[in-house]
């Protein structure tokens, strides 16, 4: 019989244990959790809800969560930033349009800009690196919610997605359309929504090292009026497509 450890604290002895399943076996779903650990579903996706939250999980494909990029620190293996993973296709996308371009992350319910290309034309999208937006405010992050499942996102927006206190709360809704939307084209799009007369396209690229990430690719909305929607998206998808061959794991299914 196993003998207690009085000093034991059984939630953080909980959470290491799935720390060390992620570091063995590279994903988890919440089912594998629980057999692991003998608890609840409930329990263990609380577990891993919280270590996603720290950084120590983040959540990849058909709900299973794979080492967060605080996990990935902790290993004797370097690998490049993301940021400098991802440059030279940053470089090719921003070759192939013009436009300022940037590499973006999903945290939660926000973005982070990571990176990004400004244009050189007169009239253009000035660089947002290192600024936070809402995730439903951006056409990347549009492209990466669109990567979630449905009860994932309701989870994600249950505090309301407005990005401050005194502005109109969005209807959900009419978010999950536009998402679905988003998931048969492969790309979101933001018509001034995250600044007046700014157009963009963004696409996800997926989870890699943890982070989930999406490229973009902004310009003026007169420019876009003009009829350029149609190659800088084609343009976008090619390279996004090429991160995925090289660098992402799967495709979703």
């Amino acid at each position: 019989m196993e003998q207690k450890d009085p000093y034991r604290v059984e939630a953080v002895d909980r959470a290491l244990a799935l720390l060390m399943l992620l570091a063995e076996r590279g994903r988890l779903s919440v089912t594998e959790a629980g057999r692991e650990l003998d608890v609840a579903p409930s329990t263990a996706h609380r577990l891993l809800s919280t270590l996603c939250h720290r950084g120590f999980a983040a959540q990849g494909d058909k709900r299973l969560y794979l080492p967060g990029p605080a996990l990935l620190q902790l290993r004797t293996i370097e690998m490049p930033a993301l940021p400098d993973r991802i440059r030279p296709y940053l470089q090719k996308l921003f070759d192939a349009v013009g436009e300022t371009v940037h590499l973006m992350v999903r945290i939660d319910s926000e973005v982070l800009f990571v990176d990004g290309i400004e244009g050189t034309q007169s009239l253009r999208v000035g660089l947002r690196v290192g600024a936070r937006m809402p995730a439903c405010r951006t056409s990347g992050g549009k492209a990466m919610l669109a990567d979630l499942e449905p009860e994932e996102i309701d989870a994600l927006l249950a505090g309301g997605t407005a990005p401050s206190p005194g502005e109109k709360i969005r209807d959900l809704a009419a978010l999950r359309r536009e998402l679905a939307s988003v998931r048969r084209n492969h790309f979101g799009c933001n018509h001034d929504e995250s600044e007046p007369g700014v157009t963009a396209v963004g696409a996800s690229i997926g989870v890699i090292d943890g982070n989930h990430a999406a490229l973009v690719v902004a310009l003026p909305t007169v420019r876009m009026a003009a009829g350029g929607l149609e190659a800088v998206t084609a343009e976008l998808l090619r390279v996004c497509r090429q991160v995925g061959r090289d660098v992402a794991g799967p495709p979703r299914q």
